[in-house]
């Protein structure tokens, strides 16, 4: 973008254009994180309309979430071609369109399809919304990332709590209605706080704040591979943690209304983590967050495990901060070693990694579980949060400096 820029166009470094791009990434996350954990709540009611077994629920739940997972890859190809904004916009529109079919739908094959619908719309939010972050505000971005993540735990609470109210109230079809009306409304606040972003993910503004942040970060792969084996590694201690939970509270004496406690400690804890997180990191730097939030999931992990519930429950809220913390501080670095160009990309292939990790490592567990016993399964799970830091470290310590100009 040139001096000669009109009054009409907004430059994408301004302040207030960051804080739009901001709000509408957060509206994004925040709309697909709970339209996505919706299916949680309806699961009952599909049961009993179309007298589906259990197997057949998880498949209707696979449904969404393994359209989501394969084509956020493709979807991220689609930035390239078309302006970023307006297939954010159209994404989120055919998010809600799936979950008013699935309202109107007759049978389970019909329900299963408009939940790929869904799915379809809500694999592009991770990647397209989370490089629109990073792009904005460049080797600044962790902490607005934080900001991204900590909408998407917001949705999650809200959303799927309004529909169990709305159920009391009104019947299945009126809320799944008004739920998917939140998604089309969410799609035209979308709109008018981007409609005046650059046309595709590869024309970026030639000038200002945001292009002078981009102007000197080099892709650099091998970092990327760091972060992601650091993620992926991350994602399975917080899945395979949060599995073993309740076994650890019963197995600690504790009561079923106990175990609700402690997960909602864990949560409360963990959309705290995702901002708090990212602000460390800018304080910090990258790696020294990571390690100290890795050892600290391991050893609090450790703590929840052998210490009397009253400590363990104690522990739970800061382990929550850590376990989910640290996901922000490793997309926030994205940024700091892939071409600002190649985000979508860069982000979908992390954002696959996680979710992928996330579901494979509950099973990889539960089977050591089966085989070791809950104490050697979950102090596996620990260690595997303080190996999770060293690819981060050890690639530090061969390139100083990558992640961070201050870690140099």
């Amino acid at each position: 973008m040139t001096a000669s820029t009109t009054a009409n166009e907004v430059p994408v470094d301004s302040s207030a254009s960051r804080k739009k791009t901001l709000v509408a990434a957060c509206t994004a996350h925040a709309t697909h994180d709970g339209l996505s954990d919706l299916v949680y709540v309806f699961l009952p009611i599909w049961q009993e309309m179309f007298t589906l077994s259990y197997v057949w629920l998880s498949v209707l739940r696979s449904c969404y979430s393994l359209t989501l997972a394969t084509l956020q890859i493709p979807a991220s190809s689609l930035a390239t071609r078309v302006k970023p904004q307006t297939l954010l916009v159209i994404a989120t529109v055919v998010t809600g369109i799936g979950w008013l079919i699935a309202g109107l739908a007759g049978s389970a094959l019909a329900l299963g399809a408009a939940l790929v619908i869904s799915g379809i719309g809500a694999s592009v939010q991770h990647p397209i919304a989370s490089a629109m972050v990073s792009r904005a505000y460049g080797r600044e971005g962790k902490r607005p990332l934080g900001v991204y993540n900590f909408s998407g735990d917001v949705g999650k609470s809200l959303l799927p709590a309004s529909a169990a109210l709305l159920l009391t109230y009104t019947s299945y079809r009126g809320t799944i209605t008004l739920c998917a009306a939140t998604g089309i409304f969410a799609a035209l606040l979308i709109w008018s706080l981007l409609r005046k972003g650059p046309a595709r993910a590869d024309e970026q503004p030639g000038s200002g704040k945001s292009a002078a942040r981009g102007a000197h970060v080099q892709a650099n792969p091998g970092a990327f591979n760091a972060l992601l084996s650091t993620a992926v590694l991350d994602s399975a201690v917080r899945m395979g943690f949060l599995t073993f939970l309740p076994f650890i509270v019963k197995e600690n004496g504790g009561s079923l209304a106990q175990t609700g406690f402690a997960l909602t400690l864990v949560f409360i804890g963990g959309a705290v983590g995702k901002f708090v997180c990212g602000w460390l990191a800018d304080s910090l730097g990258t790696v020294r967050t990571v390690i100290v939030t890795e050892l600290a999931t391991a050893l609090l992990i450790g703590i929840v495990l052998s210490a009397p519930l009253s400590i363990g429950l104690l522990a739970l809220p800061l382990l929550g901060a850590v376990l989910n913390g640290t996901s922000s501080v490793l997309y926030g670095s994205v940024t700091d070693v892939v071409d600002s160009k190649k985000l979508e990309k860069a982000f979908s292939v992390f954002y696959t990694g996680t979710i992928g990790s996330g579901a494979l490592a509950p099973v990889l567990y539960g089977f050591t579980g089966d085989h070791l016993g809950l104490t050697m399964a979950t102090s596996i799970v620990a260690i595997t949060a303080a190996v999770a830091l060293l690819p981060v470290l050890l690639y530090s310590l061969v390139k100083p400096g990558t992640f961070n100009p201050q870690e140099g």
